[in-house]
C-alpha cells in the first residue's frame, strides 16, 4: 500500500512514540443502532486512533459500502484524524447500522460524513499496483471492509450512481479548511450538503439540522435509470410565488418550506418509433425519495391522416404508391417523388454515372442521392443552409469568411464564391472600394502621397503617415523652407 507503513511493527502501531495506535484499516461497525447514549458514549470513547503517511482519506471506499451492502447503514462517519487517525488506502469510519431485520423505512435517508481532511479517489490506488476498478459490490466481513486491497476507490461518478440508487442524501461535516475542496464535491453529488465542522466538532447536531432543512427545501427531478433510445424529456418548473424554470433549471425547486406546493410539466420527446405495437415505459422520481412515477410511452408512427390514403393512387407514377397526407408512400420496390423509380434501376452503373460530375468517383459531390439517374441533395439542419447543382457541388455557406462573418457581411454565397455588395471586394467581400475615407484635407486621396486601399491609405512617401498620409514628422516647417 503506497500511503501507510508496510513495516511489520509499523502494521501494528503505526504511530510513533509511546502512543498506541490501532491498525489502519478501511472501514468497519462500531455499533448497532441503539437508542442507549451512555452506551455509544462508552465506545466511542474506546476507540483507538491509527495512522497514515499522508494527509487525504479512505472515506470514498466507506461510503460505498454504506449505499450498497444490503444491512442498511444510518448516519455518522467520523474520519477526523484527531479522533480516530485514517490511513490513506484506509479510512476510519464509525457508523450506526440499521439490523436487517428492521431496514430502511419508506423515509429520506441521510448519510452524514465527518473530516477533517481530502479524499482519496479511483485512480489513487495504482500507486499501489491496484488497478482493479471498485466494483460497487459489498464486502463486508465480521464489519469489516476486506478488499481494500484488491479493488481501486470508488470514482466520483460511481459514488453519484449507488448513492441516487439507494435514494441517500449526503452532508459533509468538515472543518473550515477543507470547505472549498466539499463545496465542490457537492457541485457534483445531487442532493448533497456541506457544512462547516467546529474543531471539537461541538456543533454537529445543528449542523447536521441545517444541512437536512437546507436539503429537504429542494426538489430536484431525475429519470430512474437509462431512457430508451431516441427519447428525451424536457422540463419546466413552476416553482414557489410562480417563478418559472426551464432547461436545467426545470428540473429544480428550491427555498420550498412544508405546505409548499410546486408544479414540473415534463415534455416526452422520440426521435424513432420503436418495434410496432411495442410500448416503453420511463420512471422519474425526486432525488433522494423513494417515490416515482411510471410513464408508459404508446408510439405514434403514423399521421392521423394515413388512415385515410388512396391506396394506388394515380396521382403517384403508375399507381405505384398510396397517396397519404398529400404525399405518395410508395409501394415496395419503388422510391421517388412520386415512386417514379425502381430500386433495382437505381442501382445500375449507368443511373449512378449521371449523378457523377467528371466522370469522378464522388456520388452527388457526397452531398446528395442519386435518383433515378439524377442528384437529390441532402437537406441540412439549418433551413438556410443549402446544397445546389446538377451534382449537388455547389453550397450557399462555405465561402471565405472575415470577422467571422460570411463573406464578410457584405455580399452572398454563391456555389462557394462570394458575389460581394456594390463598394466591396476580395474574396471575403473585406475590401471596401469607398475612397471617401481616404481623403485629406486638401481634397485629394491619401494628399497625393499614396494610395487608398480597402478604404485605407498606404503611404508610398516613407516621410509621410497618418489615416491620410498628411503627417510628416521630418519635414521643416514654412518658415525654414521660405
Amino acid at each position: 500500500m503506497p500511503y501507510i507503513s508496510t513495516t511489520p511493527a509499523r502494521l501494528l502501531n503505526p504511530c510513533t512514540g509511546n502512543q498506541n495506535c490501532t491498525s489502519p484499516f478501511s472501514y468497519k461497525n462500531v455499533l448497532a443502532l441503539t437508542n442507549k447514549g451512555d452506551e455509544f458514549n462508552h465506545l466511542v470513547g474506546q476507540q483507538q486512533i491509527s495512522g497514515n503517511l499522508d494527509s487525504p482519506e479512505g472515506g470514498f471506499d466507506a461510503i460505498m459500502q454504506v449505499a450498497v451492502c444490503k444491512v442498511s447503514f444510518l448516519l455518522l462517519l467520523f474520519s477526523q484524524k484527531a479522533f480516530c487517525g485514517v490511513s490513506a488506502l484506509t479510512s476510519c469510519a464509525f457508523l450506526f447500522r440499521l439490523q436487517e431485520q428492521i431496514g430502511w423505512r419508506n423515509v429520506t435517508r441521510l448519510l452524514v460524513f465527518s473530516t477533517d481532511a481530502g479524499f482519496h479517489f479511483a485512480g489513487d490506488g495504482k500507486l499501489g499496483g491496484i488497478v482493479l476498478p471498485n466494483d460497487g459490490r459489498c464486502h463486508l466481513e465480521n464489519n469489516m471492509y476486506t478488499m481494500s486491497h484488491y479493488y481501486d476507490y470508488p470514482s466520483i461518478a460511481h459514488l453519484v450512481q449507488k448513492l441516487s440508487e439507494h435514494n441517500i442524501q449526503t452532508i459533509f461535516a468538515v472543518t473550515e479548511e477543507f470547505q472549498s475542496v466539499y463545496q465542490e464535491l457537492k457541485n457534483l453529488i445531487p442532493k448533497s450538503a456541506v457544512g462547516t465542522l467546529s474543531a471539537n466538532s461541538s456543533n454537529v447536531i445543528k449542523l447536521i439540522i441545517d444541512a437536512y432543512n437546507s436539503l429537504s427545501s429542494e426538489v430536484i427531478l431525475e429519470p430512474v435509470g437509462k431512457l430508451p433510445e431516441g427519447v428525451s424529456l424536457s422540463y419546466k418548473s413552476i416553482c414557489k410565488n410562480n417563478v418559472v424554470g426551464t432547461g436545467e433549471d426545470g428540473r429544480k425547486c428550491s427555498n420550498i418550506s412544508i405546505g409548499d406546493e410546486v408544479h414540473f410539466e415534463i415534455s416526452v420527446e422520440s426521435q424513432k418509433c420503436p418495434s410496432p405495437g411495442k410500448q416503453e415505459v420511463i420512471m422519474i422520481k425526486p432525488q433522494g425519495f423513494t417515490e416515482k412515477v411510471e410513464v408508459i410511452l404508446d408510439f405514434i408512427c403514423d399521421c392521423e391522416c394515413a388512415a385515410k390514403g388512396e391506396p394506388n393512387s394515380n396521382k403517384c407514377f403508375e399507381s405505384s404508391g398510396t397517396f397519404e397526407c398529400g404525399a405518395c408512400k410508395c409501394n415496395e420496390g419503388r422510391i421517388g417523388q412520386f415512386c417514379e423509380c425502381s430500386k433495382d434501376e437505381v442501382r445500375t452503373d449507368d443511373l449512378d454515372a449521371n449523378c457523377r460530375k467528371d466522370n469522378g468517383t464522388d456520388i452527388c459531390s457526397n452531398n446528395g442521392d442519386c435518383v433515378c439517374g439524377t442528384c437529390e441533395c441532402k437537406k441540412r439542419d439549418n433551413p438556410a443552409e443549402v446544397y445546389s447543382g446538377q451534382y449537388c457541388e455547389c453550397d450557399n455557406f462555405n465561402c471565405d469568411r472575415f470577422n467571422n462573418k460570411l463573406c464578410g457581411g457584405h455580399g452572398r454565397c454563391e456555389c462557394r464564391k462570394c458575389i460581394c455588395d456594390a463598394n466591396y471586394t476580395g474574396s471575403a467581400c473585406d475590401c471596401s472600394i469607398d475612397t471617401s475615407t481616404c481623403l485629406a484635407r486638401n481634397g485629394q486621396i491619401c494628399n497625393g502621397r499614396g494610395e487608398c486601399e480597402c478604404g485605407t491609405c498606404k503611404c508610398t512617401d516613407s516621410k509621410f503617415q497618418g489615416p491620410t498620409c498628411e503627417v510628416c514628422p521630418t519635414c521643416p516647417g514654412v518658415c525654414p523652407e521660405h
